[in-house]
């Protein structure tokens, strides 16, 4: 039987088991939340972000998710710096120049803030003179730090950024360090 976990990662764990890169190293891991033998990341997730990581002990189930070629789409919620016109949407529905290429068209709007909205430690700066708000973003490639490269590049850079969908696996009500079977 194949096992497909979705787990909600905190803001600041890394999304592998081990932090092989910094010796003596205390960033929190995903063997800090996850006891299960065997079952490895489909795909990363930033350690400044949070929300859905899935992970598998299916190899071939694991490359069908975090392939490019497989342009499974992913939805973010993002909180961004200031209130985007609609040309900054527009932008990013048509795809935006990236130093590594041209991204594909994204499905951009604006949003409410996602419910639930789980408080993040350390959480987001604020500032009374500069507004805020969340969109939802859905892309079907992966560049790395795409999402906040697009935002800034229309000019409002990401503050909060939240992945709430995979496919047809979604966030749902998993609390941050929560995991449930598929």
């Amino acid at each position: 039987m194949t096992r497909l976990i979705l787990f909600h990662k905190p803001f600041g764990v890394l999304s592998q088991f081990t932090d092989k890169g910094t010796e003596g190293s205390s960033r929190p891991t995903l063997s800090d939340y996850i006891d299960v033998p065997k079952v490895y990341p489909a795909g990363r997730l930033d350690r400044d972000s949070e929300g859905l990581l899935l992970l598998t002990d299916d190899g071939k189930l694991q490359h069908r998710i975090a392939h490019p070629k497989a342009k499974q789409p992913k939805t973010y919620w993002v909180q961004v710096e200031g209130l985007p016109e609609p040309e900054a949407l527009d932008a990013l529905r048509r795809g935006v120049e990236l130093k590594d290429g041209r991204t594909r068209p994204a499905k951009a709007r604006r949003i409410e803030a996602p419910s639930p909205l789980f408080d993040r430690d350390p959480p987001v700066r604020f500032r009374k003179s500069v507004p805020d708000c969340w969109l939802e973003l859905t892309i079907t490639e992966g560049k790395n730090r795409q999402v906040r490269r697009m935002t800034a590049h229309v000019g409002h850079p990401t503050l909060r950024l939240i992945r709430a969908q995979i496919g047809p696996w979604h966030l749902g009500g998993l609390r941050p360090g929560e995991w449930r079977d598929a």
